[in-house]
């Protein structure tokens, strides 16, 4: 099977993925065989690939998180979103609004629908695409950080105007993946309420992304767009 096979991914990534589309055959045919034996696996099937809508060249921001919201029908294949619908906040997301409102003075969006920023270039890309409800980090070693490996590496040698924010210890671990002088690395606590305050609040990171991409002739990201009137899925790219 080739990467083509599945449409939620853009055909840009298919130079990307291709070196290791046996492995991603591999774990989608095996998620999709426990789910037939009745397990509870986020996010949905048509969600698992869905941050590959974005096209290559079209990511301004790289956003890591680990793995998906474990509770049912949060999850949306997009780090840290959750579906419109979904209250309460998921308490990461909420201190990540406070920072926002603290560096950017933009006050909290209603919702964790984060395709206001996805539309922008901003690729919101979990180390670990999918999870066992209830159970966070249970599919941690499965396979899929072969595969984002591969995303990182090739976003790494795009050699264009490129902002990483690495929140945690296990994105942290990404750091050395990137060299290149069109590159600004962010790194930081992570925001859960376990480690906000050890480094993630007063890091300013969303100030940060957009002076470097205005330094170096990229449109800046408007934060607030969570705020506004969402576009549907075909008006994003």
């Amino acid at each position: 099977m080739t990467i083509s096979a599945w449409p939620e991914i853009h055909p840009s990534w298919y130079p990307i993925l291709e070196p290791v589309s046996d492995q991603l055959q591999g774990l989608m045919e095996h998620i999709a065989a426990r789910r037939d034996d009745g397990e509870h696996i986020e996010p949905a099937p048509d969600n698992v690939l869905r941050v590959f809508h974005m096209p290559f060249d079209a990511v301004k921001v790289v956003i890591v998180g680990q793995d998906p919201y474990p509770t049912p029908g949060h999850a949306v294949g997009l780090s840290f979103a959750l579906h419109p619908d979904v209250r309460p906040l998921a308490r990461s997301l909420v201190n990540i609004y406070k920072e926002l409102e603290d560096d950017l003075g933009i006050a909290p969006a209603a919702t964790g629908d984060l395709s206001g920023w996805e539309a922008q270039g901003v690729f919101l890309l979990n180390r670990v695409l999918t999870v066992t409800a209830h159970a966070a980090g249970s599919h941690k070693g499965l396979g899929w950080e072969a595969i984002t490996d591969a995303v990182v590496d090739g976003l790494a040698a795009r050699g264009t105007a490129l902002v990483v924010i690495l929140w945690g210890g296990q994105a942290k671990t990404l750091a050395t993946r990137f060299h290149d002088d069109d590159t600004l690395v962010l790194t930081s606590a992570h925001p859960s309420p376990l480690s906000a305050r050890r480094g993630f609040f007063g890091s300013k990171p969303f100030s940060k992304t957009n002076q470097f991409l205005a330094d170096h002739g990229v449109e800046p990201i408007d934060w607030a767009a969570n705020s506004l009137e969402q576009p549907t899925q075909s008006e994003l790219f």
